[in-house]
């Protein structure tokens, strides 16, 4: 393995006292060796503040600043880093050991590749939750969805992109970035092991951002206008199928046992509802 080739894991951390840990532990305990751990403190209160200053003998670099939000996080993240290859690392995340080495065996196999990520399992308190399998591929398959979870790609190929969008606070980002990273070719490996885990919690920033689903959506079109027009007819297609499964679900639940017990139960009350109304005219 060319030991030149450097991995530098950013971890962007907001108020994350509780879980910062283990992730930061998750990094360490990667069995490639060439790497580095850069911590970016986005603003974060004194709880978490405390827990970073006890872990500073783990990382190779803490970074300080005002709360900016996390697409500006990991850019000062990365702006610093000094390797070759990025992994970003939420701060209630984490990977297997063997992540980082086994990403770099496909990097180095083929240059084609933009990004490595694998699939993945949801979890609160212990990883027992429903595993995902990403998309990945190319542009095609990032114009629609989000087709990555934890990745890493190439610092250079972040730098031709301008990394994050950071007007992009509410959520999001990593998805508008995977596009802008696929626009000019290249693909996503998907390593097929579970070899990352999301932590499920009340007010992550994936529940908030689907507060904002359909502002953020407009922002991704409308930025990439270009490339929705250029893939017309699969945008029409992938837009049908969603309204198609949305429907099919409301369909689901009509049928629903608990649902025809409450129609039985309340068709004699709106019947007498709408007797009295009428007797009042």
């Amino acid at each position: 393995m060319n030991e030149l080739q450097k991995v530098s894991i950013i971890i962007p951390c907001f108020n994350d006292a509780e879980f910062i840990e283990q992730s930061v532990q998750s990094a360490q305990d990667q069995t490639y060796e060439n790497k580095e751990i850069i911590v970016v403190n986005d603003g974060s209160n004194d709880e978490t503040k405390a827990v970073l200053e006890r872990l500073e003998s783990k990382i190779t670099l803490l970074i300080t600043q005002e709360n900016k939000g996390t697409s500006a996080a990991r850019n000062t993240g990365i702006e610093a880093a000094s390797g070759e290859y990025i992994l970003v690392l939420d701060s209630d995340d984490y990977f297997e050991p063997e992540f980082c080495e086994k990403a770099i065996e496909i990097f180095e196999k083929d240059f084609e590749t933009k990004m490595v990520t694998s699939y993945g399992q949801r979890f609160r308190e212990d990883p027992f939750g429903p595993t995902i399998k990403p998309g990945g591929g190319d542009l095609k398959n990032f114009l629609f969805r989000n087709a990555s979870l934890g990745t890493m790609f190439r610092l250079q190929d972040w730098i031709v992109v301008g990394g994050y969008d950071e007007k992009m606070k509410l959520g999001f980002e990593d998805w508008e970035f995977y596009i802008r990273l696929h626009e000019n070719g290249g693909k996503t490996y998907v390593i097929p092991e579970v070899l990352f885990f999301y932590r499920h919690k009340e007010n992550s920033r994936t529940q908030n951002a689907n507060l904002h689903k359909y502002e953020l959506l407009s922002y991704i079109y409308k930025k990439h206008q270009n490339l929705f027009k250029d893939h017309f007819e699969l945008f029409i297609d992938s837009l049908l199928s969603k309204l198609r499964k949305e429907e099919d679900q409301k369909i689901r639940i009509r049928n629903k046992i608990e649902f025809r017990l409450g129609e039985k139960f309340l068709k004699p009350v709106r019947f007498i509802k709408s007797w009295l109304n009428k007797s009042y005219l």
